[in-house]
């Protein structure tokens, strides 16, 4: 849920080895704003202003910065290879370097919010999937607001349909009153977010997923693209139906992978899921031919040869 990049600024572009005292090291991290919030020194506004964003259906991303000293930029370095090159525990041991040196007080730049617009004809898509009995689950890395914003311009969500949002739930008691909830009103729709989800996936796996599948439809937000994929796999294993997934970027390519049928589109977030899948579409529209006609046209097929 980040990335970051270290950048020296010198006129002579010699090895960073020869560096001196007086160079220019900057390091320069974008990233959820759940995750930065613990990683930049000040942040009085941070959430008040990513919230306003989200609910204007944006996308947010929160910049950083911290400036390196040659010194502390050559001890990061040896720990860095050091640990890369360790035969067991090498990711734990990369992410607890970065941590000690380069992940804490950080000087906050600001926030973006960019309009990630629905492509064309998404709404009578999916009304027509709703129709010919398909569920649809939207898993996202959005925030809450943002992918709330989303499902109902998408028309996921039914108008004065009731979206019953699980969030920020770390306890079991909680977690049961909500299952509870869900299970007194079959026609409302879910939304929850990352740390509910991972609560849910570890504590009450077989009570949330005969729960969640039952709902018209379910929308999971700050989702990892482990839960991605581990969502999918839950619902392969517990419904013994068929599951499609549907992405276009890399954090959805385990998700995609994890399905019976992996559909990738072809956009601006490059092509990683389009390859990584068994078909690849250039629209989400062309999603209900696909299915829709030349699915059912390969199952009629397919029983008629058996």
């Amino acid at each position: 849920k980040r990335m970051g990049v270290i950048v020296h600024f010198e006129q002579d572009a010699s090895a960073l080895e020869s560096m001196n005292d007086d160079s220019e090291i900057w390091f320069y991290q974008k990233g959820a704003d759940t995750v930065m919030s613990s990683i930049v020194s000040a942040n009085d506004w941070l959430d008040e202003e990513t919230a306003n964003m989200a609910r204007e259906g944006l996308r947010t991303l929160v910049v950083g910065r911290k400036r390196l000293s040659s010194q502390q930029y050559r001890e990061f370095s040896i720990k860095y290879k050091q640990a890369s090159l360790a035969l067991q525990g090498r990711d734990m041991g990369m992410a607890k370097v970065i941590g000690e040196y380069l992940e804490h007080d950080l000087e906050l730049l600001g926030v973006t919010g960019v309009e990630d617009r629905l492509q064309k004809d998404v709404k009578p898509s999916l009304e027509l999937l709703r129709n010919a009995g398909v569920k649809t689950w939207m898993l996202t890395g959005d925030k809450v607001e943002t992918a709330r914003c989303v499902a109902i311009s998408a028309k996921l969500v039914a108008r004065g349909q009731y979206i019953h949002t699980v969030a920020k739930v770390h306890d079991n008691a909680a977690a049961k009153e909500a299952l509870d909830f869900l299970r007194s009103k079959p026609d409302c729709c879910l939304l929850i977010d990352g740390e509910s989800l991972s609560l849910m996936l570890g504590q009450f796996r077989s009570s949330f997923i005969s729960v969640a599948v039952l709902l018209p439809a379910v929308i999971a937000c700050r989702c990892s693209p482990t839960q991605k994929a581990e969502v999918a796999t839950l619902i392969r294993q517990h419904t013994k139906k068929r599951v499609c997934c549907i992405g276009d970027g890399g954090n959805d390519v385990s998700m995609i992978q994890a399905a019976d049928v992996g559909i990738g589109i072809v956009g601006k977030e490059g092509r990683q899921a389009s390859l990584a899948a068994d078909f690849s579409i250039t629209q989400f529209h062309h999603l209900t031919k696909l299915l829709v006609w030349h699915g059912r046209n390969s199952y009629k097929r397919s029983a008629k040869l058996a």
